[in-house]
């Protein structure tokens, strides 16, 4: 009877002449006969079974992995605790692999020797593995006008497909890249966002977010003047969009204003600032000007604070006659030179309507007086 190492020699030795294509013939010269079976594919993590028929009367079989053993019949050659035996009898020889990896994969050889001639069955094993980023840019934090370049590197069998989008709501156009890096020219504030990178494969995709920010200098609304009644409160306003966020100044003329200054009032809530004087007096009434200011630029605003007359009760009613002594002489004229007037044939004056339009205009014109 050999022995286990006179096997392995030649398990090992029919293997790499199959490898190179050239028959395999037993001691006697009786040529083999091989068997290809198809390729098995299998995702990484999963489990294979590797299997092949015995038949006749079987001295030795073995499964090989390209030039190791790792079963000679019931006899584990392998040290790898993935390995084990299945079945082993007169008709099956099956082994399994778990948690199957991509150094797994190659060719597979079941090489059995019967009391006739050696036989032998080959398979390959393709691995699978789902794509996996594992080069990725961090969030960045940019000036407008710099040239931007994202980078996402992912691995993967078959190799991963690479895209880019923008998830961003405030973008106003639609971004996108297949391309392992993503360039960016001349980035403009409408550009910053959140960019999401995608890997994937036939198998699985995985994807990876990175924030970009875009730091520009502010730009500050237009100003709304302001009228206010003496003794009453005025608000200013002042809106500037930048980033990071402007820090506010408020100036009367050339003069700063304080917050708590004569008892002037500033408060600023994000992009807004808030200038109130309360008890509007003489002196309060000017212009007014807003200055935005962050690290990249400053920017500005004018807004006129002016009186506004509150009318009193004797304005109002001396509005009111004037309005309606205009709408009475209309109305009048209208009755004594219309096409309905009635003259008078002697002394050719208008008739009995004059009076009553001086009854109702003289006392009007009287009010006004007063």
């Amino acid at each position: 009877m050999k022995s286990p190492a006179y096997w392995a020699v030649l398990f090992g030795m029919a293997i790499a002449l199959i490898q190179r294509g050239l028959p395999v013939r037993s001691q006697g010269d009786t040529q083999s006969d091989n068997t290809v079976m198809d390729n098995i594919t299998v995702r990484q993590g999963e489990t294979v079974f590797l299997s092949c028929s015995q038949g006749d009367v079987v001295t030795h079989t073995a499964w090989l992995n390209r030039s190791s053993i790792l079963y000679a019949g019931e006899d584990k050659w392998s040290v790898d605790p993935r390995v084990s035996l299945v079945t082993l009898n007169r008709d099956e020889f099956t082994i399994k692999i778990e948690n199957i990896d991509l150094s797994d994969e190659g060719l597979y050889v079941c090489a059995v020797q019967t009391s006739s001639k050696p036989r032998t069955t080959s398979v390959h094993i393709i691995v699978q593995v789902p794509p996996k980023i594992v080069s990725f840019s961090n969030s960045l934090v940019v000036n407008e006008g710099s040239n931007v370049t994202l980078m996402c590197l992912a691995n993967g069998k078959p190799e991963p497909a690479i895209s880019w989008k923008m998830l961003s709501l405030t973008a106003n156009e639609d971004i996108d890249s297949e391309d392992e890096y993503f360039e960016i020219p001349s980035i403009s504030r409408h550009r910053a966002g959140v960019y999401e990178c995608t890997a994937a494969n036939d198998i699985a995709i995985d994807t990876k977010t990175v924030t970009l920010v875009v730091y520009y200098p502010p730009t500050v609304s237009e100003g709304r003047d302001v009228g206010v009644t003496l003794g009453h409160t005025g608000v200013l306003r002042c809106e500037a969009d930048a980033v990071p966020e402007a820090d506010f100044e408020w100036y009367r003329d050339d003069r700063r204003i304080f917050n708590g200054f004569d008892g002037i009032e500033i408060e600023d809530i994000g992009l807004t600032s808030m200038l109130t004087l309360h008890n509007v007096s003489e002196a309060d009434y000017g212009n007014y000007t807003c200055v935005a200011i962050n690290k990249l630029g400053s920017a500005n605003t004018s807004i006129i604070l002016y009186e506004v007359i509150e009318p009193t009760s004797s304005t109002l009613l001396q509005e009111m006659t004037s309005s309606v002594l205009e709408q009475t002489t209309t109305e009048c004229n209208q009755l004594c030179e219309g096409p309905g007037a009635v003259q008078d044939g002697n002394s050719g004056t208008t008739g009995t309507y004059t009076p009553i339009c001086l009854l109702l205009i003289v006392p009007l014109q009287l009010l006004l007086k007063f």
